[in-house]
């Protein structure tokens, strides 16, 4: 397999996976602590490259980013390729002294973790960065192109998030360094249950506990955008992919079919498309079935973020197909 460049502008949102709305929030809580304590301790090189596995990412990647930039290696022990990589790797984040920290995964083990990146094939190696994913590279790929995409990925961190690494000494004990604190908040427990409910591939135990939450407190943006992720991928459980595609092209006037792709598309991770689908609809459809579409559409919006480039731009879309 021949290695493919990945954009470092092209966040993937962790939602889209699963779980980004604990993962970002979290990371968030733990930056906020770790600068209030002034910083996290030393660590020992022999910290910097760790093995990962579905128990510990959260701990160990999602709220370490809030600190570092976390570099995924998925690897597997029946991978020759990963046999070259890996070693480069580990070589580079001790060299790179704590400007990013390595996490081995080993797909057979974490299978999950495997088809929430949408990783297709091994060697892939991704980043996450305060709670975001990012796509680096998939493939043997040469040292002179890790080094490459490790110092963008670096000054992407440091400039976008603010992230400056770990501080390490070399006399520190290895296996010592802090774990990320994150303050208690009231509805750590329903928010909690609801990625038991995830992870348990309960969606609709999902979506009661983000409902949960928000009959409590309605303006909890963590529940606010755990439910309409929960309800996303609830929607699009147990669809034929083929069959919605296939009516959605056969059915282009049909408001529903093109919701419903627009879904999986969402899903798949074609961000442009699922709102490219959706404008069109709204500008060729009126009155109930406009709206439908215009509220879905929105739906969308709240599971990228406000804050990505490509919802701004669908915004504007809308609004020209709107007036």
């Amino acid at each position: 397999m021949q290695p493919r460049n990945m954009s470092m502008s092209g966040v993937v949102d962790l939602a889209a996976v699963k779980a980004a709305q604990e993962a970002k929030a979290k990371a968030e809580q733990a930056r906020a602590e770790a600068a209030r304590q002034g910083g996290a301790g030393a660590v020992s090189p022999a910290d910097l490259v760790i093995d990962v596995d579905e128990a510990t990412f959260e701990r160990d990647v999602l709220q370490r980013s809030a600190e570092v930039p976390v570099v995924i290696d998925f690897w597997a022990e029946w991978c020759q390729p990963c046999k070259q990589l890996s070693p480069v790797l580990e070589r580079l984040a001790v060299e790179y002294n704590g400007r990013f920290l390595l996490a081995k995964i080993d797909v057979d083990a974490n299978q999950m973790l495997m088809q929430q990146f949408g990783v297709q094939g091994i060697p892939a190696v991704f980043a996450v960065v305060a709670g975001q994913a990012l796509p680096l590279f998939q493939g043997a790929a040469g040292e002179a192109q890790i080094r490459e995409t490790l110092d963008q990925l670096v000054a992407v961190a440091e400039q976008r998030f603010g992230l400056t690494g770990l501080t390490v000494d070399p006399e520190a004990e290895p296996g010592g360094q802090p774990e990320p604190a994150a303050q208690a908040g009231p509805h750590d427990g329903l928010l909690e249950a609801a990625v038991q409910a995830l992870d348990a591939g309960d969606l609709g135990g999902a979506v009661q506990a983000y409902k949960n939450v928000l009959a409590e407190d309605p303006g909890n943006t963590e529940a606010k955008l755990g439910l309409v992720q929960a309800e996303l991928l609830q929607r699009v459980q147990g669809l034929d992919p083929q069959r919605v595609r296939r009516d959605a092209a056969e059915k282009p006037a049909d408001p529903q079919a093109q919701i419903t792709a627009a879904d999986l598309d969402l899903v798949g991770g074609h961000v442009e498309d699922a709102f490219g689908r959706l404008i069109d609809t709204v500008a060729r459809t009126v009155g109930d079935d406009r709206d439908a579409v215009r509220v879905r559409l929105l739906e969308l919006f709240e599971v990228v973020g406000a804050d990505d480039p490509r919802v701004a731009a669908a915004r504007r879309a809308l609004a020209r197909a709107l007036f």
